[in-house]
């Protein structure tokens, strides 16, 4: 099956969105290097965008090249939404019980000391309920054991930092708590693992991205030369490591200037079972914003497109089921500024709550709701959002932003100010009613 840059985008005009898109790459004070847009309808593509450069001219970089259909951009944490989408093809298959302790998968006890009696589930690592913490890492290694991170007590990473410790005014036991944690999804992508016996990037890879014809992969070492040849650089603008809309666009990852990457040491080593953190399970993924969303349609069409079926509806319906709501009246975790208020099974529910630089609100009016995921890392920020209902949604991937983000949070959500003005410009071509052609 041919991958989906082969192929050309449909033609999908919408003058006044590009307009609006291009504007907001273009902001003088504040531009974006590139940016690349699908917004889906009634489950069908109604337009997709692309604009400014996925290479900036000038230095290794030569000419440059623009933003284009096959752009693959390193995707950051919606890679959790895709992974998830790969340990539900085992619930499936009968591998996996996403309420059996995952100890039975690993091969290895796996509690938080502090509540020692209470099993880890996928359920709850799927969920960010597992009482796990980044605190002491989040990627290690190839050679590293995630026993010696998961069991801190015997001598982990950083003993104790693993996981949530107890405390008498807050419950914090497992599947109770939520606090977003990216090693959640690494150990999601280590019991793949353990029960495929493939490494979690390979299995993605024959799992879910090629049954799909879709390019790009987890890890730099399953990118095809063609790959490589269209991945954005992820950018930052700054001088000496500070943020400076000023200053030059600075690469921070992917910058392979059309060079195939060195396999990393220890890879023929690896045993797949130990230690997927470093194959991008929490947010590796490169592919495309229309690989997204054949990805996005294949979940609102209830697990299959264009003929292929990827999961069962019931799969579908249990990643949709809210698992987690905030409870306004007790201490929630880590929400992020107020911008998680609800979670399913590897994706965010969007309730449309709204403040002052908070809230998880996606349109400027509000009243709507949706599910998806975001991303954000190394100047990316992307977006994954759709309602299952009317089958309607959007796709969106910055390659770089020129200011800090945590500096200039939006309106009326938890957002940057140019991520929520993309997210309103595309959702208002959604639910604006289409002008009638005077006769």
């Amino acid at each position: 099956m041919s991958s989906i840059h082969a192929t050309n985008p449909a033609n999908h005009a919408n003058p006044a969105l590009s307009g609006a898109l291009q504007g907001i790459v273009s902001d003088a004070a504040q531009p974006l290097s590139s940016l690349s847009a699908l917004v889906i309808r009634r489950g069908q593509v109604v337009f997709e965008g692309h604009f400014g450069q996925r290479v900036i001219a000038g230095g290794t970089a030569g000419n440059g090249a623009a933003a284009d259909h096959a752009t693959l951009y390193r995707m950051a944490s919606v890679s959790k939404l895709v992974a998830t989408i790969g340990a539900m093809r085992l619930v499936d298959a009968g591998l996996l019980d996403l309420d059996a302790d995952v100890g039975q998968y690993l091969g290895f006890s796996v509690r938080n000391p502090h509540f020692a009696d209470v099993p880890i589930t996928t359920r709850m690592l799927l969920t960010h309920t597992s009482s796990l913490r980044d605190d002491g890492g989040y990627s290690f290694p190839l050679d590293t054991h995630l026993k010696s991170v998961l069991q801190p007590v015997v001598g982990g990473v950083k003993q104790g930092a693993t996981w949530a410790n107890a405390d008498n005014k807050v419950d914090h036991a497992p599947g109770r708590y939520f606090t977003y944690c990216n090693l959640n999804f690494g150990v999601v992508g280590t019991l793949i693992e353990a029960i495929t016996r493939q490494r979690f990037d390979l299995y993605m890879q024959t799992a879910v991205l090629r049954p799909l014809g879709i390019a790009g992969g987890f890890t730099p070492e399953t990118l095809s030369p063609s790959d490589i040849a269209h991945v954005a650089v992820l950018y930052r603008k700054g001088r000496n490591e500070v943020w400076d809309p000023n200053g030059p666009w600075i690469p921070q990852v992917d910058d392979y200037q059309g060079k195939m990457p060195t396999p990393r040491a220890g890879l023929d080593a690896y045993v797949p079972g130990t230690n997927a953190t470093g194959f991008g399970p929490q947010g590796g993924l490169r592919t495309s914003v229309a690989g997204l969303g054949l990805i996005m349609q294949m979940l609102m069409d209830q697990g299959s497109v264009n003929g292929v079926r990827i999961l069962s509806k019931k799969a579908v319906e249990a990643m949709l089921q809210p698992q987690w709501r905030k409870n306004p009246n007790q201490d929630n975790g880590d929400t992020l500024s107020g911008e998680f208020h609800a979670w399913g099974l590897g994706m965010q529910q969007f309730v449309d709550t709204s403040g002052p630089s908070t809230g998880d609100r996606f349109i400027a009016q509000g009243g709507l709701t949706g599910v998806g995921h975001l991303g954000f890392a190394y100047g990316l920020e992307s977006g994954f959002i759709f309602d299952p209902l009317t089958r309607n949604g959007v796709v969106f991937a910055i390659g770089g932003v020129s200011a800090d983000p945590d500096k200039n949070r939006g309106r009326y959500s938890a957002y940057s100010v140019w991520q929520e003005r993309i997210l309103d410009a595309l959702w208002q071509s959604v639910v604006q009613k289409p002008q009638l052609k005077r006769p």
